[in-house]
């Protein structure tokens, strides 16, 4: 037997350790060839006074085995600390979340017995990447970060996932109607990497249709590949209706590391009452095994755990009546799968792992691309400001002005309210003031903005952000105000 794998365990919060229990009992019973490195992570590491939520020494860990297990980790709803779920999937360069999702027709209940995707989710940037800001008494900003680079990467990542795995068609769901920039490069980054697999058919949804047909019609999907944010919710949907948010497990895969982990929160309402299902942590270490190329145990755990599903051992997400036989707590659930180890499905399909080539993890490269030339040509300058007529600021601002640098409008909330101001438009206190290069300038340097701020400054006036405006070949790098 060659020599065990060794893999970095986390029980994490709420019905975390008891659906790792569960699993770890069942790979045992499956023989799986591998050796368990415990860390801990999550609430009690923050209480320790972790603010990331996992100390020094447990990184080592996690760097060191470069696989890993992980049970769900509370994160804390809007306040407190950072989700350590995100920080470690940067951390650890795992950029590609892959989910799939699968209906266990007849045997757990469903309105979409042929459905059969993955979701291949980008995992590092988007809004995830928490950069956000008070930035007046009534406006919050977060950044959304989208990168050509990491566009690539998961879109590549896409579209090799579905050629290793027969996979027929990828579809690209983003919101580039309304962000037309952020999601405008994902979408034309799509499209150019698409046309290097003619064998691989393609399709883009916005992402609001796009979730609406995964809940009514989630067969026509085969791999779908989007930005973080947006993969977030539609696995979470994809996956309750297939039956149950708690039947789906998912890999995150990076160059070096990988962790999987069940898609499903921490759900401490029922943490401590052996009411838990293990499946989704449970399909995440089938997912590992395989990774590691345990194909055998893989096998037999998914196949145990299949003719436990058939055979209506249920917990009481997935209970019905009508399908169920026997309504089952998690040890229980965990003591049944492991009886049936070495038995197959029969009205399922069962799986034989070992018969798939093993290609090993799957590699990305980027393509190089050409520098481009970089123009300042304006600068956006965010103002506080309790006033309600745009008249009177504009005139206020307009007064810095100069041949080189023109205030050409001024927006509220994204829409333009000078120089002319709409009928009913209702005001708020953040401005945008956007100041360009005067017809004889061309391009600005840092010294012009510099001078504008410094009349800011003078005035009294409480500026509390800029962004330069630049052309990248010419292009505009910027978009235009609503209403311009």
């Amino acid at each position: 037997m060659p020599e065990a794998t060794p893999i970095t365990v986390a029980y994490g919060d709420g019905i975390g350790p008891e659906i790792m229990e569960a699993t770890l009992k069942i790979l045992a019973e499956a023989k799986a060839n591998i050796k368990i490195d415990t860390i801990e992570v999550g609430a009690v590491e923050y209480q320790r006074g972790h603010s990331s939520g996992i100390a020094p020494k447990s990184w080592e860990t996690l760097r060191r085995n470069k696989i890993m297990l992980k049970a769900p980790i509370t994160t804390p709803q809007g306040g407190g600390y950072k989700s350590l779920n995100v920080t470690m999937r940067k951390s650890l360069g795992l950029f590609a979340n892959v989910r799939p999702v699968t209906t266990y027709h007849p045997f757990v209940k469903t309105m979409h017995p042929k459905m059969d995707m993955v979701i291949v989710r980008e995992n590092e940037e988007d809004l995830y990447a928490g950069i956000e800001h008070r930035q007046t008494q009534d406006a919050v900003q977060c950044l959304k970060l989208i990168t050509r680079s990491g566009s690539e990467k998961i879109i590549r990542y896409a579209f090799e996932y579905a050629v290793a795995n027969g996979r027929k068609k990828v579809t690209c769901m983003s919101k580039d109607n309304i962000m037309k920039m952020a999601d405008g490069l994902f979408h034309r980054v799509f499209d150019e990497v698409g046309a290097e697999y003619p064998g691989i058919e393609k399709d883009h949804y916005i992402i609001d249709i796009g979730a609406a047909r995964i809940a009514a019609k989630p067969d026509i999907f085969d791999v779908i590949v989007t930005q973080n944010l947006y993969g977030d919710i539609i696995s979470d949907i994809a996956a309750e209706v297939s039956g149950s948010v708690g039947l789906a497990g998912s890999s995150n895969i990076g160059q070096d590391f990988a962790m999987f982990e069940a898609i499903h929160g921490s759900a401490p309402d029922i943490a401590g009452k052996n009411m838990a299902n293990p499946s989704g942590l449970l399909n995440a270490a089938v997912m590992m095994l395989i990774h590691i190329g345990d194909k055998k145990a893989a096998t037999m755990v998914q196949n145990a755990w299949l003719k436990t599903i058939e055979d209506g051992i249920h917990t009481g997400d997935i209970y019905n009546a009508e399908t169920s036989k026997e309504k089952v707590g998690t040890r229980e659930f965990a003591r049944a799968v492991m009886d049936r180890m070495g038995e197959q499905p029969i009205k399922l399909a069962a799986v034989n792992f070992e018969l798939t080539e093993n290609k090993g993890p799957i590699r990305v490269e980027l393509k190089p691309r050409k520098a481009q030339k970089k123009e300042l040509v304006g600068i956006d300058v965010f103002l506080d400001w309790n006033g309600q007529n745009p008249q009177e600021i504009g005139e206020r601002i307009n007064a810095f002005s100069t041949d080189r640098l023109k205030l050409k409008l001024i927006t509220n909330r994204g829409l333009k309210v000078w120089p002319e101001t709409p009928a009913g438009v209702n005001l708020y206190d953040h401005w945008r003031c956007r100041f360009v290069a005067g017809e004889d300038a061309k391009t600005i340097t840092h010294q012009d903005i510099a001078s504008l701020i410094g009349k800011y400054a003078e005035a009294g006036l409480d500026f509390i952000k800029t962004e330069h405006l630049y052309n990248f070949d010419g292009e505009r790098g910027y978009s235009q105000a609503q209403g311009e």
